[in-house]
């Protein structure tokens, strides 16, 4: 046993060393916070430029607005002239709120569910695109505001 203990122990090499701090690092970069604000404003631009494309000036809601409601995202339940502006209104709300981490979980919950209503009566076939935003909105739903959110400055949880 005493042969043992004279023998000097491994030194790590400077790669596993270099590697290490690298991957602390990127660690350090990808925190819960960034993955909160990149996924908040990811989601938030696609939601509020499809809500621009609805309007003319501040909210007024174009006449092609009302025909595509009323021909191609026909839903049941609701008039045309209701879920055009219920549509239109989310789309411009629901994406600041996620910008300014305000009420966060629950405006990405409302985005979610707007989500699966496109696609289960609007666009059955676009499941790729409603998945990659559904992930986007999990995120937001699950972790929340992140440390540059408003919810974390207001304490809501």
């Amino acid at each position: 046993m005493h042969i043992l203990s004279d023998i000097p122990a491994k030194q790590p090499d400077a790669a596993n060393t270099l590697w290490s701090r690298c991957a602390t690092q990127v660690q350090g970069l990808i925190s819960d916070s960034w993955l909160s604000l990149v996924a908040r404003l990811g989601i938030a631009a696609i939601f509020f430029l499809s809500g621009r494309t609805k309007v003319e000036g501040f909210l007024s809601i174009t006449p092609s607005t009302y025909e595509l409601f009323r021909t191609e995202y026909t839903l049941p339940l609701l008039s045309p002239w209701l879920a055009a502006h219920l549509a239109t209104y989310a789309e411009h709300l629901f994406p600041l709120l996620l910008v300014l981490g305000l009420f966060t979980r629950f405006a990405g919950l409302a985005l979610l569910g707007m989500t699966l209503v496109i696609q289960v009566f609007v666009y059955p076939d676009a499941w790729p695109t409603h998945m990659s935003w559904a992930g986007l909105l999990l995120v937001v739903i699950g972790r929340g505001g992140g440390r540059w959110s408003l919810d974390r400055y207001l304490g809501i949880r």
